[in-house]
């Protein structure tokens, strides 16, 4: 054998050794390559998941917080409505004694109570079964005007004057907010709305600046504002004032965002408003035909349409069309009204 072909083949060897150990060792590293891979993948996903634990676990907590702020704030709110006669005839801008209206209920149940005697209701039959005699007819004829009547009156001018109030709010805030960027001090802008604005809002400034005159802290004097006036915007109005009182801040800002939301919800109350103009005339015309059709049946056959009234069948019909009446009314009030 040649020493050439001993070279070449001793090369040969060499090369195959070499491949073999470079084979070995590349197949090890990818192992532990793909393992390192898979590690690290492991310890990326239990890091992602950790991460979105936490973010799930902070969130469900300011969620929980959140409504636990809500629920002490409408209990706040609940605890500062007044309960009393006294402050519900005040919300209705009367300055009537409560022994006044107690009496002017008395008077009105005993005329309820006299017009229904002098009627000559003797209730109602119904299959021989008698629902309603004529004393218990005069009874809840005196107690609709003992406690119904007074009481939706009073119902109706509050909400009257709360909504002429809410519509003079916005105004009273700016009168504010430019007052405090000419560097007068807040006492002096609210008497400055107390003596300019128009009622109902002036008195209840004015109750507003007497109090503080008298010596009462802002936060007492604000509370009894809303007391006084249980409104949505007068709420926004205290909050404002009294963290500003505590922590301070701007307030000519604060006082300018919030009459732009004042304003910002008078005007989707307003296009609510005009927008479920039509839903009201569709309830109002489906309300009173019924009444139009018993009309003109009437007027046309009166025999006919008495039946309703004189015998016991009929007034089985009628009693269940009051009924559901009531209850197409109280929907369709459920579907056209919005509390914004």
């Amino acid at each position: 054998m040649s020493g050439d072909l001993m070279i070449y083949i001793i090369a040969g060897l060499a090369f195959v050794v070499i491949a073999g150990l470079g084979f070995a060792l590349a197949g090890d590293g990818g192992g532990n390559v793909a393992k390192r891979a898979k590690q690290v993948a492991a310890g990326t996903n239990r890091v992602g998941t950790a991460k979105r634990d936490v973010a799930h676990q902070r969130k469900r907590q300011t969620q929980q917080m959140l409504t636990t702020l809500r629920e002490r704030e409408e209990q706040r709110r609940k605890s500062l409505l007044p309960k009393d006669m006294k402050s519900k005839i005040a919300q209705a801008g009367l300055s009537i004694d409560v022994n006044v209206f107690y009496a002017i209920s008395a008077v009105l149940g005993v005329v309820c109570a006299v017009l229904a005697y002098l009627s000559g209701a003797d209730g109602v039959t119904i299959q021989g079964i008698e629902l309603k005699s004529r004393a218990l007819v005069v009874a809840l004829a005196g107690f609709v005007g003992a406690f119904g009547l007074p009481r939706f009156a009073l119902g109706v001018m509050t909400k009257g004057r709360h909504k002429k109030m809410t519509n003079q709010f916005a105004d009273g805030i700016d009168i504010i907010v430019r007052g405090v960027k000419s560097g007068l001090p807040l006492a002096e802008c609210l008497r400055i709305i107390a003596n300019e604005v128009a009622e109902p809002l002036k008195s209840e400034f004015v109750s507003l600046t007497d109090n503080l005159a008298m010596g009462t802290s802002m936060d007492r004097a604000l509370q009894q504002f809303y007391r006084r006036v249980p409104l949505p915007e007068v709420n926004f109005f205290v909050i404002v004032l009294t963290i500003q009182a505590k922590s301070g801040g701007n307030l000519s800002e604060a006082l300018g965002n919030l009459s732009a939301v004042i304003r910002s919800r008078r005007m989707m109350r307003e296009k609510v408003s005009a927008l479920s103009q039509e839903a009201k005339a569709s309830a109002f015309i489906i309300g009173a035909l019924p009444f139009a059709v018993m009309t003109m049946v009437y007027l046309t056959t009166p025999d006919y349409m008495m039946k309703l009234f004189t015998t016991p069948t009929g007034h089985m019909i009628l009693l269940m069309g009051a009924g559901m009446m009531a209850t197409g009314i109280m929907v369709m009030r459920k579907m056209i009204n919005f509390d914004i």
